[in-house]
């Protein structure tokens, strides 16, 4: 079991808690890592990629420690991943000092309707020497818009955004905009966008298997006879 930036800071946030996460199905036996019913862990299922590029999640408060979180399913696949608690007032010194560090190329992942025409990159151009540096602003579309307007130290970085062209398969929670995506799901946008087609369908069946163990969960039901981690499995004995 790799330990990842996302499970470094769901402890961290956890130890700071002044009163415990009551999350919905809070009473529930988790696995620690994939959040998961332990009977529908999917830890050992998880798939080993290799990438160029790294992500940078900026967490709006209580969102790591959410069951449904799939923030964290970036960080499974990309082992170069980091992930900081969003201050508006104070934020993380390493986190500035990522952003600040001359080997990455820093992309802020956003629609391009909420940002100025002259900061939307049409494409992922990485310069020599660089590698992208792939921000996410995770948590609910309240929250990331607000992530989004109160963080100047951001305004410097080019906005990538990506135009779904299908609905989202999360359906863990109700999406307040129209083909709204998981986190997950918009990076896999990215990653394909940067070329990495596929890691991006890694992530993509990833995504799937998580989704639905959680919701098969939720629901008290049983995992269907031919189910997504099958369909990884498939996959990933062809992936090269």
């Amino acid at each position: 079991m790799r330990i990842h930036a996302v499970h470094t800071l769901y402890d961290e946030r956890l130890a700071r808690s002044t009163r415990p996460f009551l999350a919905r199905g809070g009473k529930v036996e988790r696995c620690g890592f994939c959040m998961l019913r332990t009977h529908l862990c999917i830890c050992a299922n998880k798939p080993e990629i290799d990438s160029n590029a790294a992500f940078l999640l900026v967490m709006y408060d209580d969102e790591v420690l959410k069951p449904s979180n799939t923030g964290r399913l970036i960080a499974d696949l990309f082992k170069d991943t980091y992930a900081y608690i969003w201050s508006r007032t104070e934020p993380n010194a390493d986190m500035l000092a990522l952003l600040a560090d001359p080997q990455w190329q820093p992309y802020v992942v956003f629609p391009a309707e909420y940002a100025e025409p002259e900061r939307v990159a049409p494409s992922v151009t990485v310069e020599s020497g660089k590698r992208p540096l792939f921000i996410m602003l995770d948590g609910s579309w309240a929250e990331a818009k607000k992530m989004f307007r109160k963080s100047p130290y951001l305004n410097q970085f080019p906005v990538l955004s990506i135009n779904p062209d299908k609905p989202s398969r999360y359906k863990v929670r109700e999406a307040s905009k129209e083909n709204q995506l998981g986190t997950a799901e918009v990076a896999a946008r990215i990653i394909d966008l940067y070329g990495e087609q596929k890691n991006a369908d890694v992530l993509d069946l990833w995504f799937d298997v998580f989704r639905e163990n959680y919701i098969t969960g939720k629901m008290n039901r049983t995992l269907p006879d031919h189910n997504s981690i099958e369909q990884l499995q498939s996959y990933m004995a062809n992936y090269a």
